[in-house]
């Protein structure tokens, strides 16, 4: 595995360059900028989910007891910022219908429970400190602000911010926004994305969307 320590703030790492959980799945030039957080991203942003080198040394609850792990999916061209936490599943085991919410270890077996996938999909940043719960979906485009908890799922190309994270604001119009997911830019190949940078570079939907028209949708 590369080397997860930062040289600068500037710096930043694929994701695809550092993951060796089975239970991680990334796109392709998905980032971490974890400069300033001081941590490595699959056991220090990703928090409570098995599956890592260290982890699998120690215990495998899939063959010991029998559990369905969530995963984490993370898109492509995803932007993730310093202190961010995604918290996961490995901490499932606290009932709050129960008595007590204690994990006793004679009860590990049957207490734990799934939340689902946390999915980040393409194109989406998360903003410095910014923590996800388990089970959440981030859509395409969403924007997390610096510092928000975010409880629930987030619709795509929608800003959102606070404890818990609330909508601030659509990025653009419905039409807009109906267009970017038809034409789905973060999943062309790279020589025609290259080539659309300058229109991606903008806010020119309508550009985009007849450049898609002519130069993807058609091939």
């Amino acid at each position: 595995m590369n080397n997860q320590l930062y040289n600068h703030w500037s710096e930043i790492k694929y994701l695809k360059d550092l993951v060796t959980n089975p239970l991680i799945e990334v796109g392709n030039y998905s980032y971490y900028s974890g400069y300033y957080g001081n941590q490595n991203f699959e056991d220090g942003c990703v928090r409570y989910l098995w599956g890592d080198d260290k982890s699998r040394k120690l215990f495998n609850p899939i063959n010991d007891f029998g559990w369905h792990l969530d995963k984490l999916i993370i898109g492509n061209y995803v932007c993730i910022a310093s202190g961010v936490i995604i918290l996961m599943g490995g901490n499932h085991n606290h009932h709050s219908e129960w008595i007590t919410v204690y994990p006793f270890t004679e009860q590990i077996e049957r207490s734990y429970e799934p939340k689902g996938d946390t999915v980040i999909k393409s194109d989406a940043w998360i903003g410095m400190n910014a923590m996800i719960m388990p089970g959440v979906t981030i859509g395409e485009g969403a924007i997390v602000a610096a510092g928000s908890v975010v409880l629930k799922d987030v619709p795509p190309y929608t800003i959102v911010g606070g404890n818990p994270a609330k909508e601030i604001r659509k990025r653009f119009s419905d039409s807009e926004i109906d267009k970017l997911l038809e034409l789905r830019w973060f999943d062309w190949e790279r020589n025609k994305i290259e080539k659309a940078v300058p229109l991606l570079s903008s806010g020119s939907i309508n550009q985009l969307y007849d450049f898609y028209l002519n130069e993807v949708k058609i091939k």
